[in-house]
Parts: C-alpha cells; sequence; structure tokens
C-alpha cells in the first residue's frame, strides 16, 4: 500500500470514530425529546438561528446572537432581515427585532417526527404571523409571514439549555 493511500485511510478512520461520538445513546435522545416536549407544553422555549433563507436570493449562514424566544404568552424576536419592505416606519423600524405580546398560539401536536407551531403578534408596526416547525432531533425552521415586508424563512437548533 502506497503512502497517500495509508494516509486517507488513516484520515477515513479517525473521521468515523468521530463521528461515533456524537451518536447518542437511546436514553439520551429519549431524556433530550422529554425535555423538548416539556418545553413546549410550557410554550417557554428559545431558538437559537445559524441560517437565514430570505425570500429572493440566496440563503446565508448567520452568526452572532440571533434567536426567537417564546415565554407563555410574550415573543422576543431577534432576527436578522433581509427582504422587500412595503410599508414601513421612516428609518426602518424595529423590522424583526422586538418583544411583545403574543395575540394567537396553536400547537397542532407530534405529526410523525415534527410539530408545527403558529403564533401571531401586532407590534405595533406590523402583524406577524410565525409558523415554527420543531423536529424531534431539536432542530427547528422558521417561517416568518410580515403582512408589511416579504416573507422571510430561518433554520436553527432549539436551546434547550435556557430554560
Amino acid at each position: 500500500m502506497n503512502p497517500i493511500t495509508r494516509t486517507c485511510f488513516a484520515i477515513l478512520a479517525l473521521l468515523l470514530s468521530g463521528c461515533a461520538a456524537l451518536r447518542q445513546s437511546p436514553e439520551e435522545k429519549a431524556a433530550a425529546r422529554l425535555k423538548l416536549e416539556q418545553c413546549l407544553e410550557k410554550q417557554s422555549y428559545r431558538i437559537d438561528i445559524d441560517y437565514m433563507m430570505p425570500r429572493r436570493g440566496s440563503g446565508k449562514s448567520v452568526s452572532g446572537t440571533y434567536s426567537l424566544s417564546v415565554d407563555g404568552s410574550a415573543i422576543q424576536s431577534n432576527l436578522p432581515y433581509f427582504g422587500v419592505a412595503y410599508n414601513v416606519p421612516y428609518g426602518g423600524g424595529k423590522v424583526l427585532t422586538f418583544e411583545d405580546s403574543i395575540d394567537q398560539y396553536s400547537d397542532s401536536g407530534w405529526k410523525k417526527d415534527r410539530r408545527t407551531i403558529t403564533l401571531s403578534t401586532n407590534n405595533d408596526e406590523d402583524i406577524i404571523i410565525y409558523t415554527i416547525t420543531v423536529f424531534e432531533d431539536g432542530s427547528a425552521d422558521i417561517f416568518v409571514h410580515p403582512r408589511n415586508r416579504e416573507d422571510i424563512s430561518y433554520r436553527g437548533k432549539m436551546n434547550l439549555d435556557s430554560n
């Protein structure tokens, strides 16, 4: 076996052993799922955002402290926005960075491997509908439909340590 092939096999073995260490045991998965369900039932959770998909243009990774938090009847939206605005206050307004009360909240419950939550809020500048899809592994997709701006989507992970 030549040295390049031997090196490739060594790197492959290291990668495979690293992937095996990342796997969760069935007990760890069950505990994480239980904590996820408790947070969703209490309507107290935070989703940390790592990717955004504007309606026009390509998606983009984001870093920093972008998140969407729900705590009972309150929402804290700290999301970046790129897109077309139709009718907004001078200077741009709050966009998707605000804290306000939730007007409507509905939860579909688990269907297969996902749970869909729809909530709406009126932040004095816009009526915004959030559709959140939470998956069993803790990942989440957020579709945001503001009345005065173009729709935008986000992808992130449930932060179960924040509760």
